[in-house]
């Protein structure tokens, strides 16, 4: 994976403010590069130093492995939720997931400047990988 789409990945995931919740669909479309697996994929090798808990698969449940911790932090932060949390609180069971029609982020406009920005960003830096590809190839 090229450092500089971990790197697009990771700084969009920044942008996501508390409470808030995108899938990594979502993610993918925003840098207009990449698709829902390529960010998962960021995210389980790269994505410990960010809100991780912040990006869900699109059914809206919480990263495999993770669904303690990450419940932990979706109720400190507010992060609307549905099913039965509170009885996987006191049991360890139950289903439950975000409820990602009320918690998805929606970028105002100055969100969509650091998106775009961070999204010529990446272009210009796997451009300049293609260039340098060829180069080499030729």
């Amino acid at each position: 994976m090229r450092i500089e789409y971990v790197e697009a990945v990771l700084a969009i995931v920044r942008l996501v403010p508390p409470g808030s919740a995108v899938s990594y669909g979502d993610v993918a479309e925003l840098l207009g590069s990449g698709g829902p697996r390529q960010v998962g994929s960021v995210m389980s090798h790269y994505g410990s130093g960010v809100p991780w808990w912040r990006i869900l698969k699109a059914s809206g449940h919480a990263p495999e492995g993770h669904v303690a911790e990450a419940l932990r932090h979706y109720r400190e932060e507010g992060t609307a939720l549905l099913g039965a949390y509170e009885a996987y609180l006191r049991t360890g069971e139950g289903s439950w997931r975000v409820d990602l029609a009320a918690a998805r982020w929606a970028p105002k406009d100055g969100d969509f400047e650091h998106i775009d920005a961070i999204a010529a960003q990446l272009e210009r830096g796997l451009r300049k990988l293609s260039v340098a590809d060829d180069g080499m190839s030729a």
